[in-house]
């Protein structure tokens, strides 16, 4: 027997977001300290946001897979590893990824995924905050919804979301660079 999971509905909670200009908000980082997301690139570049890594012999949350859009962070964030190269081929400078949980959890799932890009941390929701994003709460958690930004320098141009299947994602986010190159 097969699981199929929930497919995410569009709540309209991303949409706000299109042609905003990011603010000046330092995030902890894997590669070490504080990044302002205004520094990442002058460039195009990608943030992937995603609910929580799982840590290997830890169960997940109860009901976790039940949740719409949830389950998946592990497969997506090892989806834009593995697609790194063409990603940038497409015309992003950068790849990072945000999520609520310790830059020190983050640091141990970079090393076992074997991650070529960073990940941030909004362990104190600044940022989750300050751009109104969306939030779910489960096991007494509040964890971000799964979306992609494509980002030129400071702007957002461009919101994925919901989105669904995780897996498959960087190839959605490659196509799109394609289609839309950076002028």
């Amino acid at each position: 027997m097969t699981n199929i999971l929930p497919t995410p509905i569009d709540d309209g909670a991303g949409d706000h977001l299109f042609g905003l200009h990011l603010p000046d908000v330092a995030l902890a980082s894997t590669s070490g300290g504080q990044v302002s997301i205004t520094n990442i690139s002058t460039g195009r570049w990608i943030m992937f946001i995603y609910p929580r890594t799982g840590v290997p012999g830890q169960e997940e949350p109860i009901g976790w897979a039940d949740i719409p859009g949830a389950k998946g962070c592990t497969a997506e964030a090892c989806s834009f590893r593995d697609s790194l190269v063409e990603l940038q081929e497409a015309g992003a400078h950068s790849v990072i990824g945000l999520s609520v949980q310790s830059s020190a959890y983050q640091r141990e799932a970079v090393k076992r995924l074997h991650l070529p890009y960073p990940l941030l941390s909004d362990q104190q929701g600044r940022l989750a905050e300050t751009l109104n994003l969306p939030t779910f709460a489960v096991a007494g958690l509040t964890l971000l919804k799964r979306m992609t930004l494509v980002i030129d320098g400071e702007t957002i141009r461009h919101v994925f979301y919901p989105v669904f299947p995780a897996e498959d994602h960087a190839d959605q986010v490659r196509d799109w660079l394609h289609a839309n190159p950076a002028v």
